[in-house]
């Protein structure tokens, strides 16, 4: 791979990956994203994913004693990966100060190049369990959801209508690279439905109303568990489409949880009954 070395914020591939990191729209266009870290970078290389642009700072690469550290500044915790086709560079520290979103990531930050998964790529075990969110807003609960889908293996995430997109850098961030060890699609709530109908996955929507507490569903057969916004809940055809409505009891004077938290007691509630 060839290298540089670079010490200037104005530099086209440093500005190049600033813009990718703000805008969803750059990041559509180009078909990449970017990345930090080197547990991340490990996770999306191990899923297959690819490296357009590499940056690393030799004086922070590896400073953190990370297990994953080859102790190579130029290649750190890469050492025998693919999807190592792109672009080695050297930044300065003030340079990758500008470019990393927290301090302790290695000096280690990439363009990486996007992949689209569809509802037709997943594969699916004999009763799988696949955590379904609803029009999410925020990408620090996407992550945080991802991270709790990861923990208990679940088969995938199915993100609906979303209302951003799934390379956002504080979802990754958050997800601490869950969003490259768990499936993760896009589509529409039509599309799901349907996916999961033809499949005879049941269907256990989260809601207040018309519901019983969620240790009283039967989890053990192919699940989909289904979440929609802290502020309006499901849509309508998610009410429609469900084979049980379950609920969280509430014990204090606050009706809701985070929708985050709400996911993990769901999903180890089926991992509880799987065992």
């Amino acid at each position: 791979m060839e290298k540089e070395i670079i010490s200037s914020l104005h530099n086209a591939k440093v500005r190049r990956y600033l813009l990718l990191q703000q805008k969803s729209a750059e990041r559509r266009e180009a078909g990449c994203f970017v990345l930090e870290g080197q547990r991340e970078l490990q996770h999306a290389l191990a899923a297959g994913y690819e490296i357009d642009t590499l940056f690393v700072c030799p004086s922070l690469a590896g400073s953190a004693g990370s297990p994953e550290s080859t102790g190579d500044p130029g290649n750190p915790g890469i050492s025998g990966k693919t999807g190592l086709s792109g672009q080695v560079v050297e930044v300065t520290p003030a340079v990758y100060e500008r470019m990393a979103y927290r301090g302790s990531t290695e000096g280690c930050a990439a363009v990486m190049r996007s992949r689209e998964l569809r509802l037709s790529d997943l594969r699916l075990g004999e009763h799988p369990l696949i955590m379904v969110i609803e029009s999410v807003e925020k990408p620090g609960n996407l992550g945080a959801i991802l991270r709790s889908a990861d923990a208990a293996a679940a088969d995938a995430v199915i993100v609906c209508d979303p209302l951003t997109d799934l390379y956002n850098p504080n979802l990754i961030r958050s997800s601490v690279g869950a969003v490259f060890t768990v499936p993760c699609v896009a589509c529409s709530s039509a599309e799901c439905i349907a996916f999961l109908k033809d499949r005879g996955i049941q269907i256990l929507t989260a809601q207040l109303q018309d519901s019983v507490p969620y240790y009283d569903s039967d989890m053990r057969r192919g699940t989909a568990i289904v979440m929609g916004t802290e502020a309006t809940g499901l849509t309508t055809q998610w009410r429609l489409a469900a084979d049980a409505h379950i609920r969280i009891p509430m014990l204090g004077r606050i009706d809701s949880l985070n929708v985050s938290v709400s996911a993990a007691i769901l999903l180890f509630e089926a991992v509880r009954q799987r065992v």
